[in-house]
């Protein structure tokens, strides 16, 4: 019986507690949105190296005549290269890039800007060096 009764408690223990607490909800509600947003990037790129493709093609298969009615080589390489990179990184490229921007917004409210100002009779910058 003490058996029985061990494994009874064992199963119990191993069950997921379910917490319907606010600080959950938005925890598994961040990590859904960015899965789901993940994927539609993902997807997005996945259009954009597709319609990247068929603008090439019709670029180079187009009468030199029709050439002021198609799209620069630049947007046809945009559209391919970001759509790869969307593709393959999804949310991952947009968190890292957007990691980037914090730091660099973190580095600039830290005290790392160097205030200048110009003199008005000479034109010479004065400044906190001067």
């Amino acid at each position: 019986m003490a058996k029985i009764y061990e494994a009874a408690v064992l199963a119990h223990s191993s069950l997921p507690s379910a917490a319907w607490d606010l600080t959950s909800f938005l925890k598994n509600a961040k990590s859904q949105i960015q899965l789901w947003g993940g994927l539609l990037l993902m997807l997005v790129g996945v259009a954009a190296m597709v319609w990247g493709g068929v603008l090439l093609l019709r670029k180079l298969m187009a009468n030199p005549q029709s050439a002021g009615h198609q799209q620069g080589w630049g947007t046809i390489a945009l559209l391919i290269l970001v759509g790869g990179a969307l593709s393959g990184g999804g949310w991952s490229l947009i968190s890292t890039v957007g990691s980037g921007g914090q730091k660099t917004i973190t580095d600039l409210g830290g005290g790392t800007v160097i205030v200048q100002t110009v003199d008005r009779s000479g034109g010479f910058p004065s400044g906190p060096f001067m």
